[in-house]
């Protein structure tokens, strides 16, 4: 009954779809060409598995990205440094089993040794006490509220500080050790155009 946490399988993308687009109002819905934008251009982009069945995703992009969304650019034009998570779904049946809280500590663990803070959205139109509880119990912060356009939907924008940032920054610079517990970006997908470049 251990949750496992691993990297994206591209075959994997229309059961990611079911699951996102089955969460309910608290998450975006997507369609099978965002979704492949996002698994190409992503620079975390896991699974959790329980069983052997996959029960929930995470995508995630630095600071740097082009990443589209009007929450990212908030963040953007907030702060210098951050790493941003852009979706999480947990499977409905799977929700209070602990699959959320190892993925953020999973995420965490990622962003900790890269940037100074782990920011994300709760969106406020909907019940989302539980969730708002969530982010509350594990660090994170309400920093603004942000309308996102064209739907109209408010979400509390949140950041949680990564203790760990500060002396990974000091000691090691912008080199990471090549350690296989650290984990590595994920490369995004290049069009036939930047490949030429």
């Amino acid at each position: 009954m251990s949750i496992v946490v691993r990297d994206v399988h591209a075959h994997e993308l229309d059961s990611i779809l079911e699951l996102n687009n089955a969460a309910g109002p608290s998450i975006l819905p997507l369609d099978a060409a965002r979704l492949r934008h996002l698994h190409d251009t992503a620079e975390y982009f896991r699974v959790a598995e329980r069983d052997s069945v996959m029960v929930g995703f995470l995508i995630g992009f630095g600071a740097g990205s082009d990443h589209e969304s009007s929450n990212f650019r908030w963040f953007q034009s907030h702060y210098s440094d951050f790493f941003y998570i852009d979706r999480v779904v947990v499977a409905s049946r799977r929700r209070g089993g602990g699959v959320g809280r190892a993925f953020y500590a999973d995420v965490q663990s990622y962003a900790e040794v890269r940037h100074p803070l782990l920011t994300c959205e709760v969106f406020l139109e909907h019940d989302n006490d539980p969730v708002r509880l969530f982010h509350g119990s594990f660090g994170f912060r309400e920093v603004g509220q942000h309308v996102m356009p064209g739907s109209g939907i408010r979400a509390s924008m949140l950041v949680k500080d990564l203790c760990s940032y500060p002396w990974v920054r000091e000691t090691y610079g912008g080199v990471l050790p090549d350690e296989p517990w650290l984990g590595r970006p994920r490369v995004p997908v290049r069009t036939p155009e930047e490949t030429k470049a």
